[in-house]
């Protein structure tokens, strides 16, 4: 298993499929204001991995599912239910966040997939935690691809 950590955008990765820090997919995703990695691929991707998305129902704490990439170059979005209804991530949640998406991109034939640091920002996990959850699951798995583990960084606007 092979991962690399790396500062930049999630959406400027070299890879199949992207995992979106998403929720559990109860409240329609057009009563919210996606923020932070759901805020940028619904600006990038448009609105048709949300509307696909919308049709998988619930999404158990953990769990993913797999849509279209709209407009992104993408094979893919796994979006993975990363936190629970108080908006909170758990170590729990970003354990299985891992395990889960990793499944999917197995179970597709995905060489590469690109992931966020879950739990992070409004998930109200410190950032280096949450990636230390991270790596550790990354080091068990027995995924036969790369994973680009991305830790957010504005692009500077000149």
């Amino acid at each position: 298993m092979k991962y690399e950590i790396v500062d930049g955008d999630l959406l400027d990765q070299n890879v199949d499929v992207i995992v979106n820090a998403w929720n559990r997919n109860i409240i329609p995703w057009w009563l919210l204001l996606p923020q932070g990695v759901s805020g940028a691929i619904k600006r990038r991707a448009g609105i048709g991995p949300f509307r696909e998305l919308q049709k998988k129902g619930d999404i158990p704490l953990g769990e993913a599912v797999l849509t279209g990439p709209g407009k992104l170059s993408f094979m893919g979005i796994i979006h993975v239910a990363a936190i629970n209804m108080a908006w909170r991530a758990s170590e729990k949640s970003i354990r299985r966040c891992v395990q889960s998406s990793l499944a999917i991109a197995s179970k597709e034939g995905f060489q590469s997939v690109a992931m966020p640091i879950f739990g992070s920002g409004s998930g109200g996990y410190s950032q280096e935690r949450a990636e230390r959850f991270i790596v550790e699951e990354l080091e068990k798995t027995d995924f036969d691809g790369r994973v680009v583990i991305v830790r957010f960084k504005n692009r500077k606007v000149a």
